[in-house]
């Protein structure tokens, strides 16, 4: 998946140059117009987390590949991303206008926690499609953003955020209401999903993926920014298997794969799938096949 993208990188990545204001006491935060992209002038975006947040009213016909869905904007739709879910963005050329802004977790320090609003969290909804009245609903908002970003009132950044919030509430306003009880399955459903694609793309070992580096519930949930007990219930409640177990056997197929198809050593195959000593992994495939990694590839070959 690749490391997490940072706000500078973002506009190192944009812009060739990176603004010198991320540790201010008021955080930061960014206004832009999305334009038009020339055709044959984009790359594709890299599946990948990033450590800032992002709103954006997009115009145009656009794919967004999250962890467990495609969801394909037909026309227009307002967006939001942020640090826990890794994203890519699919033909930018398609792309006819639209603005969007970007702040870090500091901006809001102090101000509420903006991670409970449910469009920033990994059981809910990110794109709502809107209608011609719905945008220019909030186009208008956004400006009055650039209005306000440009002013010289001193308040102004207590005005942006209340005006983030507006953007905010509009989607959520849009969500239907759901029972507590079913927004608990989604959340597990979702968080579930979000594991097991997180442990997929650790495979096949090749060239791409030389070795495994989630191996513990931990692990992955550090990786989904949840705890590891959130995790943990919301795969039994989904699975009826324990996170570990389920690690436990993907490792395992894999190692067959590997002991079946490949001529690496038991010490390599080891190495990949990302335990620290030989012995380890010996113990490990014992445990769960009643032979050793080097008794089962002669059976195989036999």
């Amino acid at each position: 998946m690749g490391d997490s993208e940072s706000i500078e990188t973002f506009y190192k990545r944009k812009f060739g140059w990176s603004p010198n204001n991320f540790k201010t006491e008021i955080g930061h935060f960014n206004l832009f117009t999305l334009e038009p992209i020339p055709k044959g002038t984009t790359r594709p975006l890299p599946y990948r987390r990033r450590d800032y947040y992002k709103v954006m009213l997009v115009l145009g016909d656009i794919d967004f590949h999250y962890a467990d869905k495609v969801v394909s904007v037909k026309r227009q739709a307002l967006v939001f991303s942020n640090p826990k879910i890794p994203y890519k963005c699919e033909h930018l050329e398609r792309i006819k206008g639209g603005f969007y802004c970007i702040f870090n977790h500091h901006f809001f320090e102090g101000f509420g926690e903006i991670d409970r609003y449910s469009v920033f969290q990994p059981s809910s909804e990110h794109i709502f499609e809107l209608s011609d009245e719905q945008t220019e609903e909030v186009s208008s908002i956004y400006r009055k953003m650039f209005e306000e970003f440009d002013s010289s009132y001193i308040h102004k950044y207590d005005v942006l955020r209340n005006q983030v919030l507006e953007l905010l509430h509009f989607a959520m306003k849009m969500q239907p209401a759901i029972s507590p009880e079913k927004r608990e399955g989604n959340a597990s459903r979702r968080i579930s999903t979000l594991f097991f694609e997180l442990l997929e793309r650790q495979f096949p070992i090749d060239e791409n993926h030389t070795r495994v580096s989630l191996r513990f519930a931990s692990d992955f949930a550090r990786q989904l920014n949840v705890h590891v007990n959130h995790l943990n219930r919301a795969v039994k409640h989904t699975t009826q298997k324990t996170t570990s177990q389920i690690i436990a056997d993907r490792i395992l197929r894999e190692a067959k794969s590997l002991l079946k198809y490949s001529n690496w050593n038991i010490s390599q195959i080891a190495y990949a799938l990302g335990f620290t000593e030989p012995t380890h992994f010996n113990n490990f495939f014992k445990k769960h096949e009643k032979v050793s990694p080097t008794k089962f590839r002669n059976l195989i070959s036999s």
